[in-house]
């Protein structure tokens, strides 16, 4: 198996055990800022431990990587707490297709940053997928799935464009992968803790179960799926990283439904299966011509001489 391929099992690896974020956080029953907080916080002592470890295998961190881990802590913590709001207006399912739109923020923040022009498939797709984004809104229809669709949707937005700034500043750093998990995950900690009073406020002594299924939250998707993504993010381009986790969306939907029982209208289903296509379509990249297939082109457009 070629290292490539490891590679990308070890990210889709990642992102399926992510998938189960959203689920968790509803069967906590504990408010956004909460599930938030505790998420992160029964992290730190294993991603620590697992920083110490790497420090003494690799030795220490750039100075530049551990300013970018703690500036995407800040992300983190913005996206954790707008998409656990996102979950509560539309469902876990459709906060976690809403949140993937990182895909397309990625690509054209590449563009802004650092020159690299998003393909014509991804222009084409970008308002096919704002159109999915419309139907999932329920706005159509009066069957829509969630409390409030309409926040769920600008939630959901603001959750992918901190997810697109974590992955990027995440990706910015050095070769490490606990490392820079670990600042981010304290330095996100924090921000939740302080940031808690403006998004709905902290609950420091949730009971049982909820306390349960906050520990299955930080121990399964914050350090061991987290773990595996942030190995893979200086390993691969950052925009294969924001494809593959599109497996998440598509594993959370039907995780919601089984476990939670879930049901979203057939407009927001067909909402998701627009932005799940587009994001598909979109992110592929133009098939390259092999080089002895372009040369015999070019041989062919030249006319030959005959020499006598």
């Amino acid at each position: 198996m070629s290292a490539h391929r490891r590679i990308v099992i070890v990210a889709l690896a990642g992102a399926l055990v992510i998938s189960t974020s959203a689920p968790l956080v509803r069967l906590s029953g504990v408010s956004p800022a909460t599930s938030a907080l505790f998420r992160c916080a029964y992290a730190v002592p294993p991603v620590l431990l697992l920083a110490w470890l790497e420090r003494r295998r690799l030795g220490p961190m750039p100075r530049r990587a551990v300013l970018l881990a703690w500036a995407a802590g800040l992300a983190f913590a913005l996206d954790l707490l707008f998409w656990h709001h996102a979950i509560g207006y539309v469902g876990a399912g459709l906060a976690t297709v809403l949140g993937n739109l990182q895909v397309f923020i990625v690509a054209f923040a590449a563009w802004a940053v650092f020159g690299e022009r998003p393909s014509g498939r991804l222009v084409v797709a970008t308002p096919v997928v704002f159109g999915g984004v419309v139907l999932i809104s329920g706005v159509f229809g009066s069957a829509a799935y969630g409390s409030d669709p309409v926040m769920g949707v600008l939630a959901g937005v603001a959750t992918s464009v901190s997810y697109a700034a974590f992955l990027l500043l995440m990706k910015g750093g050095s070769d490490h992968a606990a490392g820079p998990l670990a600042h981010a995950t304290v330095v996100a900690t924090v921000a939740i803790a302080a940031l808690g009073p403006v998004f709905g406020g902290v609950d420091l002594v949730p009971g049982w179960p909820a306390h349960g299924w906050l520990l299955l939250l930080a121990l399964g998707p914050q350090v061991l799926g987290w773990s595996l993504i942030t190995f893979t993010l200086p390993r691969q381009p950052a925009a294969l990283t924001a494809l593959l986790l599109l497996v998440q969306p598509l594993t959370t939907v039907a995780l919601s439904a089984a476990v939670l029982g879930e049901r979203p209208s057939p407009w927001q289903l067909a909402g998701c299966a627009v932005v799940v296509l587009g994001v598909l379509y979109g992110s592929r990249r133009p098939r390259q011509r092999p080089p002895a297939a372009a040369d015999g082109e070019q041989d062919a457009q030249v006319p030959k001489t005959s020499t006598v």
